[in-house]
């Protein structure tokens, strides 16, 4: 079987193999290939197939398609313009349904080809590509269940008048228990790659991708509500997701190990030596970039990160702002960039030097916003910067690659990380946390690891940061978890969001609560000297920047719980009138 396919070579084949049509019928999967014996019993030929697959995982990229700083509905960043839900109203033609079915008809289609087709295959072979279309079929299928809840789950291609193009969604947890069975097959059955293979289908990729979605699944079940979904918790489900999901984490940290640049992850031009990397996008020079950088160094108003999260990073003694034995004063100092600059730029050197090391590293020291002299260039001499925020983003940025490259879109070169070890030390800290059978050797092995990167003091089972935004029904060491997971993966792969639906905390995205107020204020202005053309708020001694008054209107982001769950699009159920619509959503389709 040929090795060490080059992903951005299979991104631009697959791209050329997409269909335009998105439904369960799409017959391109099958037309687009000659289905026979002999395309089925070559390795190279279905290896060239299952390349589409790679479309899948998006990466860096651009506005509306970039799961890496774009995705700006959380508490982390306030949109340059305003961010609401996702789905307001309800459509009626929805991608995220019709595209994901699909991807499963295409991995269904080669999951039946190879059984009845690849008879000259070796078994082990034959194994390996039916685990990837499995895994495939899996994670897709869970896709639409974290978005839509029920779902049809479809292992076989449908012809015209079979019955299940007229079938009622099946229950979500009857389809994830599906999806387990796909995963497992996927872990046991792909091809063991060594650890310096990061850009093709290998058992480790398939392990760290299930294990995000079974922490997922399992943490879901765990504390969903009945209001939410008409179920209360499932403790047993939640269990067999959580413990497996600890079982697939153990193989990954014993033959991984974190790199000692927390940055090196998000900003170099190659990602194929570092040790954390276990599967990452493949970008290349004048050949197939992204602009990841581009939205984060030049004029266009960036989104920037919210005080709620920039007060979520611990100072170095361990402590949240309320109880640190540091210096916590609002008052930032007037930088100027030379002798004769008569601008003024507020310097936060001295605030992110008491703080987690990875804070200095996401956002820098100067703050930009709108207003005279408000701008700032990260690049010498290039465009002036400004955010929505005043905390500019500086964490994907390489300052070695020249600025020509770094300031136009589609023009950078980064590679991206798709699961990397320090996402596993995540998953299995929190796993085990919710299992209840955490250790401090557990600990040791993974948060405390990231702490110390970060230049943080360890902490212990006993931790307690009396934190007063902790709710009652978690422990202050699965709290910690879940804020150590927030910092370290601050903008990333759109985890925020995610993150908080299956706490089910979505709540905490409702900008009209007192208690989230600081999820639409930005940084602390008090010494800008009028220099701000935008509304300020004075709270905690100081002036912040209210990222949500824009052009002197007030947008607000009120909180239902039919948000748990992305509407079904109406001309899918135009076509099925079984199918139903999830609460709260309308059987009529508005425009959004």
């Amino acid at each position: 079987m040929k090795k060490n396919i080059y992903l951005f070579g299979i991104m631009l084949l697959g791209g050329a193999m997409l269909s335009s049509c998105n439904d369960m019928l799409d017959k391109e999967p099958l037309d687009s290939f000659t289905n026979s014996p002999t395309f089925w019993n070559n390795p190279s030929s279905v290896e060239g197939y299952a390349a589409t697959f790679y479309n899948l995982f998006v990466g860096y990229g651009n506005p509306g398609n970039g799961d890496f700083y774009f995705e700006s509905l959380t508490d982390d960043q306030a949109g340059a313009s305003f961010e609401n839900w996702k789905y307001t109203n309800t459509p009626a033609i929805n991608t995220n349904w019709t595209a994901t079915y699909t991807e499963i008809r295409r991995a269904n289609a080669m999951i039946e080809s190879l059984n009845t087709m690849a008879t000259e295959m070796d078994e082990d072979t034959k194994n390996h590509w039916l685990g990837v279309a499995r895994l495939m079929r899996g994670w897709q299928h869970w896709d639409l269940v974290r978005k839509f809840g029920d779902c049809v789950w479809v292992d076989h291609v449908p012809n015209v008048d079979d019955p299940i193009l007229y079938a009622a969604r099946d229950d979500r947890d009857a389809v994830m228990d599906h999806v387990l069975e796909d995963l497992q097959f996927a872990c046991n059955n792909i091809n063991e790659e060594g650890t310096g293979v990061k850009t093709t289908w290998s058992r480790n990729m398939a392990r760290a991708l299930a294990a995000d979605v079974c922490l997922w699944e399992g943490t879901f079940r765990k504390y969903r509500t009945a209001e939410e979904n008409g179920k209360g918790p499932d403790e047993a489900g939640a269990q067999k997701f959580l413990q497996y999901c600890v079982e697939l984490c153990e193989p990954l940290m014993a033959a991984y190990q974190l790199s000692d640049d927390y940055h090196a992850i998000y900003n170099s031009t190659s990602l194929a030596s570092n040790s954390e990397i276990i599967f990452c996008k493949e970008y290349l020079q004048d050949i197939f970039e992204h602009s990841t950088i581009d939205y984060t160094c030049t004029s266009t108003q960036q989104d920037g990160m919210t005080k709620d999260a920039f007060d979520s990073y611990l100072f170095l003694d361990g402590q949240l702002k309320a109880n640190t034995s540091y210096d916590t004063s609002n008052d930032v100092p007037v930088y100027k960039l030379s002798a004769n600059d008569n601008s003024q730029h507020l310097n936060i050197k001295h605030m992110l030097e008491m703080r987690d090391r990875r804070l200095g590293i996401t956002v820098d020291t100067i703050l930009c916003y709108t207003g005279t002299g408000g701008g700032w260039p990260r690049v010498a001499g290039g465009m002036a910067m400004t955010s929505s925020t005043g905390y500019t983003i500086s964490k994907y940025d390489n300052v070695t690659i020249d600025p020509a490259y770094r300031q136009n879109t589609f023009s950078n070169y980064t590679w991206c990380p798709l699961y990397w070890v320090s996402v596993v030390y995540l998953n299995y800290a929190e796993a085990k946390a919710e299992l209840g059978t955490i250790t401090q050797t557990d600990l040791d092995n993974t948060i405390n690891k990231l702490k110390t990167r970060a230049g943080l003091p360890s902490i212990t089972l006993g931790v307690n940061l009396n934190d007063p935004k902790k709710p009652g029904n978690v422990s202050s060491l699965i709290w910690e978890i879940r804020r150590e997971r927030r910092c370290e993966l601050m903008f990333d792969n759109d985890f925020r969001y995610w993150d908080l639906i299956r706490w089910h905390m979505l709540d905490k995205l409702d900008t009209t609560r007192p208690e989230n107020v600081d999820i639409t204020l930005g940084a602390n202005l008090v010494n800008d000297n009028g220099m701000y053309d935008g509304t300020l708020v004075p709270t905690e001694g100081g002036e912040y920047i209210d990222a949500y008054t824009i052009g002197g209107t007030n947008y607000d982001r009120v909180y239902n719980v039919k948000h748990y769950l992305y509407p079904i699009p109406t001309n899918e159920i135009t076509l099925n009138g079984n199918l139903g619509q999830n609460t709260g959503w309308s059987l009529t389709s508005s425009e959004e």
